[in-house]
């Protein structure tokens, strides 16, 4: 191969189908997997003797984990591409699921569920969303969408089958099966096949953001020679200079050069609040419910609407945003969907009887899907697939407090 390789053109079809379905299994574990565990929070808190606060702890370390380690898993991304990331990140979940089966206090259950298996779902999300922009260039807005919808899609059949296990063997063999089933995350990872030659985690890489890096190494650093001479001067460099040295390090992997970008600025506080009161109402929809006078079973039964509406939503909306009308300009059709969802929750107290609150579920599942599956597509069109791995790592570790907040303050 030649230096100068132009980077591998994105096939849009062919093995990329693979890579999305592949996306589609690790984002629906890591979106759905912390919600239907839930379902057990219930026996554990008996078997140990500890309030349903302490218990929902777990969840949420698990979430925290999730987003936070977002730069983490963008980094290594960057550093080793995203099949073996994703493969290890599998591993991670199966054995922090394994591992939780034998715990014998609450504290180890936060260790084991929450930060391994939330740091293994971390390292599922962030390669799967990214891979997506590698192999799809015209297409990519349908391939986002029908990505995301493994979101929905695994909430629904999560929940009635962790009620199943649970049912059958109770917790701890609940909680070892589960961490078979999320070992199946590294067969999604092995079709994560790297695109170009054999070192493509490494080639691309640098064709990619070969013009952005060496723009910014010359009015950043203002070093002129190219690679080489620049290790043996790093190495002589004095011990002062050793602080910047390591900023230039971490550049290089996380793009802190985007808080100049101003797209990715609005992007990032719009979505930070945004996220405040983003997932509230699916936690509160339920219990409004109940509180309005209706059943238990017809309660949940608005959360299963609003999840049938959502699968249907996000590839519908993936499809919609690739038609030559709206894909120039996507960032108005997020937009509208964002206010769309906000409409919504305005209108829902006039919402009295039961069928109400299913208009609204269902309009709520449109709005909802909308969001999700155009969320990281905007990003991508805002700052190009070469920097994509870095905003998406610093925009989940800014999501990471309000989705923690969000839910408490509401309540």
């Amino acid at each position: 191969a030649h230096p100068a390789m132009p980077p591998p053109v994105p096939p849009d079809g062919g093995w990329g189908w693979m890579v999305v379905f592949g996306a589609f299994v690790s984002i629906g574990f890591a979106y759905a997997f912390p919600k239907g565990l839930a379902i057990f929070f219930k026996e554990i808190q008996d078997f140990f003797g500890t309030s349903y606060s302490e218990v929902a702890w777990i969840s949420s370390i698990m979430l925290a984990t999730t987003y936070g380690a977002g730069p983490i898993s963008s980094i290594l991304v960057n550093r080793y591409g995203s099949r073996p990331v994703v493969m290890f990140g599998g591993l991670l979940c199966g054995v922090g699921m394994i591992s939780a089966a034998f715990c014998t206090s609450i504290l180890q259950l936060y260790i084991c569920v929450g930060f391994i298996t939330g740091f293994g779902l971390a390292l599922n999300l962030q390669p799967s969303v990214i891979i997506i922009g590698k192999y799809f260039l015209k297409r990519r807005p349908i391939a986002n969408g029908l990505a995301m919808a493994g979101s929905p899609v695994m909430l629904c059949t999560l929940a009635p089958l962790n009620q199943f296990l649970f049912d059958n063997f109770g917790w701890r063999g609940s909680f070892l099966i589960l961490g078979a089933i999320l070992l199946n995350c590294c067969v999604a990872g092995a079709l994560f096949r790297p695109i170009g030659a054999a070192t493509a985690s490494v080639k691309p890489q640098v064709t990619e953001e070969g013009k952005d890096a060496l723009k910014e190494k010359i009015t950043e650093e203002g070093v002129m020679e190219m690679s080489s001479p620049t290790n043996v001067s790093m190495e002589n460099k004095t011990e002062e200079e050793g602080g910047k040295d390591c900023c230039e390090k971490i550049n290089k992997y996380l793009d802190f050069s985007l808080f100049k970008h101003r797209g990715f600025l609005i992007y990032l506080i719009g979505n930070v609040l945004m996220f405040l009161g983003f997932f509230a109402p699916i936690v509160f929809l339920a219990p409004y419910a109940k509180h309005s006078g209706i059943d238990e079973y017809s309660a949940a039964f608005l959360l299963s609407i609003l999840a049938i509406v959502d699968m249907v939503a996000r590839p519908a909306t993936g499809i919609i945003a690739n038609s030559k009308w709206v894909r120039p300009r996507i960032q108005y059709f997020f937009s509208f969907s964002i206010a769309f969802n906000g409409t919504c929750h305005l209108l829902c107290p006039l919402a009295s009887s039961y069928t109400g609150l299913v208009v609204y579920s269902s309009f709520y599942g449109l709005a909802f899907g909308m969001v999700c599956a155009m969320l990281f597509e905007t990003l991508m069109d805002l700052v190009g697939a070469a920097r994509f791995t870095s905003a998406v790592g610093l925009v989940t570790i800014a999501e990471c407090c309000t989705i923690l907040l969000g839910p408490p303050i509401g309540g």
